[in-house]
C-alpha cells in the first residue's frame, strides 16, 4: 500500500474517520490493527516475521530490566541483538555474502557452486531492525523505561506512518505518545499537518516521479549520452532522491501528526549544507544520529586520538553504506562519505578556529565555493547510490569527461527550474510563526494558500497515471 495510492488515501481517511471518536486504549488498538493491515497489504507472509521478531525484543528488554547482575543484562542485549541482526542478515545479505563467499573460493582455486536462495526483501526490515535495536541499547544503557506492555511495544514497532521508510524513531521520544493520552488536535497542528502531507506529496509525485523516467533512461544509456546530459541526469538523481526521501518523511510526519503523534524531522534542507559534516547533520536526520549514538561514539567516537578517529569514521560510514544495500557499490558509497569527514574534520583540526569576520563579499564568496563543492561531492557519490555496478560506475564517471552539447539548453533549464519548486517547497515548511493558527490566518495566509492549492492541482494533474514506488522502500 503506497503513499501515493488511492487505497492508501482511502485506508487513512477511514483510520481518521474513526480514531477521533475513541477513547485512548481503543485508539491504540484501532492504530495497531490499522498497521498490521497496512504492512500486511504488501505480503501477509511477513506479519508473522515481524510480530516475532518484534515479541523477541520485548521479552529481550523485561529480561534486560529484570536481570539481577551485570552479566545476565548483557546476555539479554546479546540475545535481542544478535536475533535482529541474524534476521536482517538473512534476508538482506544473504545472497550478498554468498555471491562473495563463492568469488573468493574461486580465486583460491577452491571449486564452488552457489545455492539458489529465493528469498525476498520484507519491506522497511531496516527501519524497523534499527528501531528495535535501539530501545534494547537504551534500555540496556538505562536510559529508557523498560515497556511493559506488550501491546505498546508492538504499536512501537509497526506503527504505519513510519513503518516502511522512517524516520527511525528513538523509544523515550515515540513510546510515551503511545502510552499517554493524545491531545485533542487544535486548528493551527491540523492545518500544519496538512502542509506537510501536501509538500510531501508534491515533492513525490510533482518532482521525484516525473524525474525517474529520465534519470533511468540515462542511467540506463550511459554510453550514449553526451557529457552534458550525463552531468544533468546526475542533478536529476540529487534531485529525485531528495524529494522522493523527503516527501515520504513529509507526509509520514503529516498523517501521524493528524493521530495526535510528533515524529521527527528527517531532513533540514541538506543541500544547502557547506560542508560534509552540516550535509550529515541535514540528510536523514534519524540514520545520521542513530549511527552517531549506536555506533560512531561506543566505538570510541574522537576521544582515542586522530587517526582512530578517521578509522571511526570511516568504519560508520561503511557500515552506513550497507546498511543501504547488499552491494559494494553502496559501500563505496558510504566509503567515499566516510573519506569527505575524515578529510573535512583534518581541515578544521589544522586550521585554528578564529574569531566570525564580518559577512562582506568575500566571505559570500567562500561560502558559494564551499556550497557548490560540498554539492559536487555528494553527486560524486550519488553516482555509485544510483549505478548497478562497479562498470556503470565508472563509465558514468568518464562518460561526463566527454563532450557533447546537444540537448544542453532544455536539461539546464529542466534541471533548474526543479531545483527552484524543491528549494521552494522546503522554503514553506522552513517558515515558523507565532500563534495557534501558525499557517493559515498570517501576514501570507493568501500567497501561501494559493501555492497550497496549486500544488494540489499539480499532484492531481501530475500523479492520475501513474504511481511510482518509493525510491527507500528498497532498503
Amino acid at each position: 500500500m503506497l503513499f501515493n495510492s488511492f487505497e492508501f488515501v482511502v485506508f487513512f481517511a477511514l483510520v481518521l474517520l474513526v480514531y477521533w471518536r475513541l477513547p485512548h486504549r481503543a485508539q491504540n488498538w484501532l492504530l495497531l490493527v490499522a498497521s498490521l493491515i497496512f504492512y500486511g497489504s504488501w505480503n501477509s507472509k511477513f506479519l508473522l516475521l515481524i510480530v516475532a521478531s518484534a515479541s523477541i525484543d520485548f521479552l529481550c528488554g523485561l529480561g534486560i530490566a529484570g536481570a539481577t547482575s551485570q552479566k545476565k543484562r548483557r546476555a539479554y542485549l546479546v540475545v535481542g541483538l544478535v536475533s535482529s541482526l541474524a534476521i536482517l542478515g538473512f534476508f538482506k545479505y544473504a545472497n550478498f555474502f554468498l555471491d562473495n563467499l563463492v568469488e573468493l573460493l574461486e580465486v583460491l582455486g577452491v571449486p564452488a557452486s552457489r545455492p539458489a536462495l529465493n528469498i525476498i526483501l520484507p519491506v522497511g526490515i531496516t527501519f524497523h531492525t534499527f528501531q528495535a535495536m535501539s530501545y534494547a541499547i537504551d534500555v540496556y544503557r538505562r536510559e529508557q523505561e523498560v515497556c511493559r506492555n506488550y501491546f505498546d511495544y508492538l504499536l512501537y514497532i509497526t506503527f504505519f506512518p513510519q513503518l516502511v521508510a522512517g524516520p527511525i524513531e528513538r523509544a523515550a521520544r515515540l513510546l510515551p505518545q503511545f502510552v499517554n493520552p493524545r491531545p485533542r488536535l487544535n486548528l493551527g497542528a491540523t492545518l500544519e499537518s496538512i502542509k506537510l502531507i501536501i509538500v510531501g506529496y508534491a515533492q513525490k509525485v510533482a518532482i521525484a516521479d516525473v524525474l525517474a523516467p529520465t534519470v533511468d533512461d540515462t542511467f540506463a544509456n550511459i554510453h550514449e549520452r553526451g557529457g552534458w546530459t550525463l552531468l544533468f541526469g546526475l542533478y536529476a538523481f540529487a534531485i529525485q532522491i531528495y524529494c522522493d526521501f523527503a516527501g515520504y518523511s513529509n507526509i509520514a510526519r503529516g498523517t501521524a501528526r493528524l493521530l495526535g503523534f510528533q515524529l521527527m524531522r528527517n531532513f533540514a534542507q541538506p543541500y544547502l549544507a557547506v560542508n560534509i559534516t552540516e550535509f550529515w547533520r541535514r540528510w536523514h536526520i534519524s540514520l545520521s544520529t542513530w549511527l552517531r549514538d549506536y555506533l560512531y561514539i561506543p566505538l570510541g567516537g574522537n576521544r582515542r586520538g586522530r587517526a582512530r578517529t578517521y578509522v571511526n569514521l570511516m568504519i560508520t560510514m561503511l557500515l552506513g553504506g550497507l546498511w543501504h544495500g547488499a552491494s559494494w557499490t553502496f559501500v563505496t558509497w558510504g566509503g567515499l562519505h566516510g573519506s569527505y569527514l575524515a578529510a573535512h574534520k583534518a581541515w578544521t583540526e589544522k586550521r585554528a578556529l578564529r574569531a566570525a569576520a564580518p559577512f562582506d563579499a568575500r566571505s559570500r564568496l567562500k561560502k558559494l565555493a564551499c556550497w557548490l563543492l560540498t554539492f559536487h561531492l555528494v553527486c560524486l557519490a550519488w553516482i555509485f547510490f544510483r549505478a548497478e555496478s562497479f562498470a556503470d560506475a565508472w563509465a558514468y564517471l568518464g562518460g561526463m569527461m566527454r563532450g557533447g552539447t546537444q540537448g544542453f539548453t532544455r536539461e539546464f533549464v529542466e534541471v533548474a527550474l526543479y531545483f527552484a519548486l524543491a528549494f521552494g517547497l522546503d522554503f514553506l515548511l522552513e517558515r515558523r510563526r507565532s500563534g495557534r493558527l501558525s499557517v493559515l490566518f498570517s501576514r501570507h495566509w493568501v500567497l501561501e494558500t494559493c501555492a497550497l492549492a496549486g500544488m494540489v492541482a499539480m499532484i492531481l494533474f501530475v500523479g492520475e497515471n501513474h504511481v511510482v514506488p518509493f525510491v527507500y522502500f528498497q532498503f
